[in-house]
């Protein structure tokens, strides 16, 4: 895999620093204004670079200590799905200042009672001149508290079929009629929260792509934050990893108790075959190929994976691990105590583990998918359905 690393002398690695000479500690504004926060978006907003430039820029970066804004949801799902459905003004309008970090993002997408049937949402929009006036109620909106803007999906037509008649709008955060309250978790804070529409008036000029065309658009920003989702951390990208664990360990001079030890084996393997296949991913990018199915295999291994690597952490501070700040770790035992509590969402999150093995199984064994219950089949024509698609 040394290929995926470009050479000291890349180009990409010249330009950022002798940017770097030039604009000795940028700030925020100017790391967007250059095209580095998101250097694979096309420009002006990127520099439409490759996968080795990213690479390379990405390793520049962080060898010069330089800090990007901090807003996942934004830079992550909402700017690639407008790139790909918005309109010129709707991307002039908020690409620039979400790169900054001048304007945060959440993602309105779950609802209570729908658990990961997404496309069954029961959020109505109506058109009514101008605006269209939504009313319904979203869960589990991480950062809502704190978001300038949402991209939200809603029904625009409630006689289409399920996966039809789904419209994706922008939504202004401090419009009339939205209420934001908190969902406290494990941990003691938040970040999750449910929000409340009551006759809440959007501009129509907020529509992102074609009204009623919404679930495509939603099915691109799903598909960015499965990526976003598996990134090294063992927590969603963040936080620690088997590999710290390990070091860890390492430093207090390993495990004495065998099968303890062995989990701890177990948990180094599983991340390091998710580093490969991470890697997998890079490789196909930097060889011009889609990534295929590899994010949600990823999603659905490293979330077992992050549960394992908090509850190994747990368990090897003894009969103290079941109290709040104990860990093996002096002087971390927030990051593990954290890590441990939240760890149950990891499952849920994103897309269920459930949800991404149908994923799997239809995208790689190429088995069929779920019978539509809407189209109203009788049960041998169910079965029958399913037989022509095995064959």
């Amino acid at each position: 895999m040394e290929f995926l690393t470009p050479p000291p002398d890349h180009p990409s690695r010249l330009r950022l620093r002798q940017w770097l000479r030039d604009n000795p500690d940028p700030d925020h504004d100017a790391l967007a204004g250059a095209g580095y926060v998101a250097p694979h978006w096309p420009t002006p907003y990127g520099l439409d670079a490759g996968p080795l430039d990213q690479l390379g820029i990405d390793e520049e970066l962080r060898a010069a200590g330089v800090s990007l804004p901090v807003n996942p949801i934004g830079i992550g799902w909402a700017g690639p799905t407008i790139l790909v459905g918005g309109t010129q003004e709707q991307k002039d309008r908020y690409l620039r200042p979400m790169l900054a970090g001048r304007e945060i993002w959440c993602q309105l997408f779950s609802e209570p009672g729908h658990g990961s049937d997404l496309a069954n949402l029961s959020t109505r929009a109506v058109r009514d001149g101008d605006h269209y006036v939504v009313n319904g109620q979203k869960l589990w909106t991480s950062d809502a508290h704190r978001a300038h803007f949402g991209i939200l999906i809603v029904r625009t037509d409630p006689d289409a079929r399920k996966h039809r008649g789904i419209s994706y709008l922008i939504c202004p955060m401090d419009t009339p009629g939205i209420t934001v309250r908190p969902v406290y978790d494990m941990t003691g804070t938040f970040y999750l929260n449910e929000v409340f529409f009551d006759d809440v008036r959007i501009p129509a000029a907020n529509l992102v792509g074609a009204e009623n065309d919404g679930w495509r658009l939603a099915k691109v920003t799903l598909g960015n934050e499965r990526v976003s989702l598996s990134g090294e951390g063992a927590l969603w990208g963040s936080g620690p990893t088997a590999q710290d664990l390990v070091e860890r360990l390492r430093e207090r001079g390993g495990v004495a108790d065998p099968i303890l030890r062995q989990r701890v084996a177990q948990v180094y393997i599983v991340g390091e075959i998710l580093r490969l296949i991470r890697l997998r991913t890079v490789a196909a990018a930097v060889q011009g190929r889609p990534p295929g199915p590899e994010a949600s295999i990823r999603k659905a291994l490293s979330d077992e994976h992050g549960q394992e690597v908090m509850a190994v952490a747990k368990e090897l501070a003894g009969s103290a691990g079941m109290l709040l700040d104990h860990t093996p770790f002096d002087g971390e035992h927030q990051i593990w105590d954290h890590g441990f509590l939240f760890a149950p969402a990891l499952t849920v999150g994103g897309g269920t583990a459930q949800i991404q093995r149908n994923i799997i199984a239809e995208a790689v064994l190429g088995l069929p998918r779920e019978i539509d219950v809407e189209a109203g089949l009788t049960w041998n024509e169910a079965r029958a359905a399913v037989a022509a698609a095995r064959r």
